[in-house]
């Protein structure tokens, strides 16, 4: 009898909980939030099925009913720029929503480039001391990973921009939404989602998804999954990896002494691993944490008479390098530093000098990586490669990678980053993503605007505005000219551009050699807000560099006609030379070019080692470093190659 008692009190409480359940709103609304003006304003939550639901802003008010499912939704009448105002929801209980701004709503999304932070960019002390824009609301998503689509977002609010928010905000997205807000005088909604290194499809929805030949299996694979399963096999595929046991302390610190670095440690039992190269890309899948590499460097007797500098290339993400078990230098936190260290002479000895290199790795690429010829001792004018085969053994390993990450499957930061957004109302799209798609470029031809169409679906609100960036310069140049994934993944992102309502902000002459995350995001926000007034808001500026148009090859030259040069072509050189062009011939091997403006809209393109050419390309390489044809507005021309021939993606 008394465990009927307990069940009816407990079916009696549940019952009570259910009566008085409050309305309830998805955490994209917020105090502070800008709402778009001149669209029907969408409003949705959670209440009790069959409760009444009246919303209310400025001098407009609704009433629904909650549905069986417990979700309700109303559509309030298009507001004009203004405020502030106060949005109250009233079930049982009331919500009241306060300064809340009727303006331009845009979301930012994408990978790294979208995520870096106000705080990292060229000249960011004074970039956030003037981040004080009263009439710019942010708002960030917080990162998640989801097996299905999720209804509301763990966290988030709505704020004023100011110094203190804008500190870590996206700075792309701030750029873009100061030169908005300058230009319009409109009040500025910012909804910054984004995820560094992450691939296109993941940000995708299943609807999509499902009818993509590459990705239709893996997302069926993800549906199916047991999640908990999954973590328990990768676990056990790791401690496999690291011979059995998972170590969850550095076992080459104890007390706090470097016991690895000694010298005469021993080591026969480590691992080989090839440096540069990250880990993962050499069976340490998914291993984040500590790893320890060495290496044996043999001198003279008369190398060690002078001091040597030790360049080890690039490390993901901080080391401390040791000589003969003394430290010689150390970095934190800067995975794309070329690691640089001075030995002094009294620590070599000549013979046998061992090189120990602690790397910690906090998340995603792990390792000493780079350019092979960034790895040698420098002694003098003379120089001894270190490249190749090092001894390696993880002492830490960190098991956060046992969870799904972002790129696992697709759909799933569309699942828990976008789908708890949609369908609040917004102007448009910024998006800034496509390096962790480039080795995959061909297929980015239909991956992204696959991705724009799905967004669009979402949304319901028509072709709107989606503005990208296109791929900055990045890596060394080149000597001779060739093929390229970025070159490709540009290729793919222009073709994106016969999609309607779509623009391209270039960054190819703004990126930097060794860092893939360039600080010149002011110049990034600014071309992308030019492409906003053109696309967005039908103002007549130039909004982009000049574009190919046409070809004419005669008399062992090409003649290349660009659209978009505005005033007309430009080139920055005091000469009047154009770079970064190549040319070839049915050969198919391309040689670097002459080029040279005729007139407003057109270049001449030779060589004389081409003599009947049949194909040009322009700023085709992973960084075109030399690109410098303009428009007299200053925006650069788009890279584009005028054959067809097969490229060296998939």
């Amino acid at each position: 009898m008394k465990i009927k008692v307990y069940v009816l009190c407990a079916l009696l409480f549940a019952a009570v909980i259910s009566v008085n359940a409050e309305v309830k709103l998805p955490k994209i609304f917020s105090s502070n939030m800008v709402l778009q003006q001149g669209i029907k304003i969408p409003v949705w939550g959670w209440a009790d099925p069959g409760e009444t639901i009246s919303v209310e802003l400025n001098t407009d008010a609704l009433e629904t009913t909650t549905s069986e499912d417990g979700k309700w939704n109303v559509k309030l009448p298009a507001q004009k720029y203004g405020g502030p105002y106060t949005l109250t929801v009233k079930g049982k209980n009331t919500i009241s929503l306060t300064n809340v701004m009727i303006g331009e709503v845009w979301v930012c999304s994408g990978q790294s480039n979208m995520e870096w932070p106000l705080a990292q960019v060229k000249n960011a002390d004074k970039e956030v001391t003037a981040a004080e824009h009263p009439n710019i609301r942010l708002f960030t998503v917080p990162r998640k990973v989801a097996q299905f689509p999720e209804k509301d977002l763990e966290s988030g609010e709505w704020m004023e921009c100011t110094p203190q928010t804008a500190h870590n905000f996206s700075a792309v997205g701030y750029f873009f939404g100061k030169a908005l807000q300058e230009e319009l005088d409109v009040p500025i909604g910012l909804i910054h989602s984004s995820w560094g290194g992450t691939v296109a499809e993941t940000w995708t929805s299943a609807q999509t998804i499902q009818n993509d030949p590459d990705f239709r299996e893996l997302m069926i694979e993800l549906q199916q999954m047991d999640v908990e399963e999954y973590k328990k096999n990768k676990e056990a595929e790791i401690r496999e990896i690291l011979g059995g046991e998972i170590p969850s302390d550095d076992k080459g610190m104890q007390n706090g002494k470097p016991v690895w670095s000694d010298p005469e440690l021993n080591d026969t039992d480590w691992s080989k691993i090839i440096a540069p190269g990250l880990w993962e890309e050499q069976g340490y899948i998914d291993i984040d944490g500590i790893g320890w590499y060495r290496k044996e460097l043999d001198l003279t007797e008369d190398q060690t008479q002078t001091n040597l500098n030790l360049h080890l290339g690039k490390i993901d993400d901080s080391d401390i390098t040791f000589l003969n078990g003394i430290e010689i230098g150390k970095t934190e936190n800067q995975y794309d530093k070329e690691r640089v260290y001075t030995i002094d002479k009294k620590y070599l000895n000549p013979g046998k000098n061992m090189i120990v290199v602690r790397v910690n790795d906090t998340g995603g690429g792990g390792g000493i990586w780079g350019d092979p010829e960034d790895q040698y001792v420098a002694i003098g004018q003379e120089k001894i490669d270190i490249s190749g085969d090092w001894k390696f053994k993880i002492s830490k390993a960190v098991m956060q990678n046992i969870d799904l990450g972002p790129n696992s499957y697709p759909t799933l930061l569309f699942n828990s980053m976008i789908n708890p957004i949609v369908p609040f109302g917004m102007k448009g799209v910024i998006w800034y993503q496509g390096e962790a798609n480039a080795s995959r470029a061909k297929q980015y031809q239909r991956v992204f605007p696959n991705l724009i169409n799905d967004w669009r679906k979402q949304w319901s609100q028509g072709d709107f505005p989606f503005l990208f960036v296109q791929l900055a310069n990045y890596m060394k140049p080149v000597q001779k000219p060739g093929d390229s994934e970025w070159a490709e993944l540009r290729e793919a992102q222009t073709m994106t551009l016969e999609l309607p309502n779509t623009g391209m902000a270039s960054a190819i002459d703004i990126g930097e050699a060794n860092n893939i995350h360039p600080k010149n995001k002011q110049d990034v926000g600014k071309r992308l807000a030019l492409n906003a007034f053109k696309v967005a808001y039908n103002k007549d500026v130039v909004y982009t560099g000049p574009s190919f148009e046409s070809v004419e090859f005669k008399d062992g030259k090409a003649y290349i006609t660009f659209s978009e040069t505005g005033s007309g072509l430009a080139v920055k050189d005091k000469y009047g030379y154009v770079k970064a062009f190549a040319i070839a011939g049915v050969d198919k091997e391309f040689h670097w070019a002459k080029a040279e403006i005729i007139n407003n809209n057109t270049v001449v393109v030779y060589s004389y080692a081409v003599t009947d050419p049949v194909a040009v390309r322009f700023g085709w390489a992973d960084n075109p470093d030399d690109l410098n044809l303009y428009n007299l507005e200053l925006l650069p021309a788009n890279p584009f190659r005028t054959d067809e021939w097969p490229g060296i993606t998939k």
